[in-house]
């Protein structure tokens, strides 16, 4: 009997596939389940099984799985997005197959219990406070201090976070985030903290790498570069890891993937969040290419019950930075990216997006059109080479209404 592991969901950066690719070099058979297949990368691939279905309905899911077992053996069930992953510890449960812990996770995702699980723990994170309306925002905007954060006390890839740093951009963010509440709204005030943006990868209770991260376009956060290894000391690195694995602990996580986000404060590393996954891509292609560490394979191995290590085989600067789009619109076209992956020392050139998109900014992970990745033995070199690259990629939107579009370079 062919040996299968499933997938649930799927992401639209880049993850999803590469989970795919990963089960296929195992000798497994994937199988997606989302809600709307179409929707992610992984949908076209060859040889994958993709299926239709509510990835809310727990039961509908185990009845797949369950028709599933008829004609496969389950060897595993994970998921590349922390969306699905509490109820992919469920499944595992059920099937008494190796998972998460479904509680932890579903804590863990929750961002107002997360900081009240670290907080306890003595994870040093900025000042918080949980409000529901306007004046309770105002409120906890008032204690904390200008400027704070403002973000959905659930989600991920920065939807809904917004730096403000007045009483007019806390009322105008906030009555965004109440419009667009879908139940009782959650609204995490949180102390801005300034510093350095780092991100450590950890698989199981072992971190593996720390990459550095920054953002385009204050006030809001959407990615812009990143880079591995982060320029620390060994001091610096040492201590980032025992707040990240302190994580660990607080959270109850521990099995499989965790990332966590930081930043170098004046009191030292503060953590921004606790992610029970694998960053999103391009961040294990980076691991991979700095470290030839494939944490992807790893997840799927333990998924699945079988050995797994993390052996650094080599030691490269590499650095990627994420294509923004600069207008709201129509994209006409993007070309390239053939000339840009030609260049020596260039690893990895992806669009997300194809022409006749429609481009509606929202200040998050969705602004991004795709991503370049450079590999050299300084960070220099590594950011001269995807500069080039970089350069070389362009792209035309049309604004909404306008008779005449306009091109735009990645700059």
């Amino acid at each position: 009997m062919t040996r299968a592991l499933i997938l649930i969901g799927g992401t639209v950066m880049g993850s999803g596939l590469l989970y795919v690719q990963a089960a296929q070099r195992l000798g497994l058979q994937p199988i997606t389940l989302s809600s709307d297949p179409s929707r992610y990368d992984n949908f076209a691939a060859k040889g994958v099984e993709a299926i239709r279905i509510d990835t809310d309905d727990l039961d509908a899911l185990i009845s797949e799985c369950s028709r599933l077992q008829k004609t496969y053996e389950i060897a595993g069930i994970t998921s590349a997005a922390d969306s699905f992953y509490e109820t992919v510890g469920k499944l595992c449960r059920h099937f008494s197959l190796p998972g998460p812990n479904p509680d932890a996770v579903q804590q863990c995702c929750d961002k107002y219990t997360q900081r009240q699980l670290l907080a306890a723990s003595g994870v040093p994170i900025p000042a918080y406070r949980l409000a529901a309306n306007e004046a309770e925002v105002e409120g906890a905007a008032a204690e904390i201090g200008l400027p704070v954060i403002l973000k959905p006390a659930a989600g991920s890839g920065s939807v809904g976070v917004r730096l403000c740093r007045s009483a007019k951009e806390i009322a105008d963010h906030t009555m965004h985030l109440l419009r667009g509440s879908r139940s009782s709204p959650r609204i995490l005030v949180e102390e801005f903290a300034e510093g350095r943006h780092y991100w450590a990868d950890i698989m199981g209770s072992a971190a593996v790498a720390i990459g550095t991260l920054d953002f385009d376009r204050p006030p809001h956060f959407v990615y812009r570069g990143c880079a591995y290894p982060a320029a620390l000391t060994d001091e610096e690195y040492e201590y980032i890891s025992h707040v990240s694995l302190s994580c660990l602990r607080a959270l109850g996580l521990g099995w499989g993937p965790t990332n966590v986000e930081l930043r170098w404060t004046k009191r030292g590393p503060v953590v921004i969040e606790v992610n029970p996954r694998l960053a999103g891509s391009p961040g294990p292609q980076m691991v991979q290419l700095a470290y030839g560490v494939d944490l992807i394979t790893a997840h799927i191995k333990l998924a699945i019950g079988e050995e797994w290590d993390l052996p650094r085989r080599h030691s490269h600067t590499v650095a990627a930075r994420f294509l923004v789009a600069d207008r709201d619109g129509t994209l006409n076209w993007i070309r390239g990216d053939s000339e840009a992956a030609a260049l020596s020392g260039i690893a990895e050139v992806k669009f997300y997006v194809q022409p006749k998109t429609t481009i509606a900014r929202k200040g998050d992970y969705r602004d991004c059109l795709g991503h370049v990745i450079a590999v050299s033995s300084s960070l220099p070199q590594a950011e001269a080479i995807l500069q080039r690259g970089v350069d070389l990629i362009k792209w035309s939107i049309t604004p909404q209404g306008a008779a005449v579009e306009s091109s735009s370079s990645s700059n």
